[in-house]
């Protein structure tokens, strides 16, 4: 089986490329058991807890995430120093993920057969 990653390196609001993401992640769940996540850049805002994206009039699709773990996607990966060039730790997000100092990320990311980014 072919292992997918999907990597998040844009904010969640302003394009709609990390709900499009989110989506092809979710769609793609129901063919393949083998799926990773990466979020590295701008891409660890797209997990953080709290956001209030009606205030842009811009839909809440954040809360989603949360969804991955009754779609058995648990290999979420973090790059910890894209959270710390923010001022963020892995408190400050929304769902569980694993943190990675950037070398460990690129192992992971490199594994994967097939790599789509959002």
């Amino acid at each position: 089986m072919t292992t997918l990653g999907f990597v998040f390196r844009h904010a969640p609001h302003g394009i709609a490329s990390g709900r499009e993401g989110l989506d092809a992640v979710l769609a793609t769940s129901a063919y393949s058991e083998d799926i990773s996540l990466f979020f590295h850049g701008d891409g660890v805002y797209q997990l953080l807890d709290g956001q209030q994206p009606q205030g842009i009039l811009s839909r809440d699709y954040i809360v989603t995430f949360k969804m991955l773990e009754l779609y058995d996607i648990e290999q979420i990966y973090v790059c910890r120093q894209s959270l710390q060039t923010r001022g963020l730790t892995v408190d400050d997000l929304l769902i569980d993920v694993i943190e990675c100092e950037p070398a460990v990320f690129s192992e992971h990311l490199h594994a994967c057969q097939r790599v789509l980014t959002f």
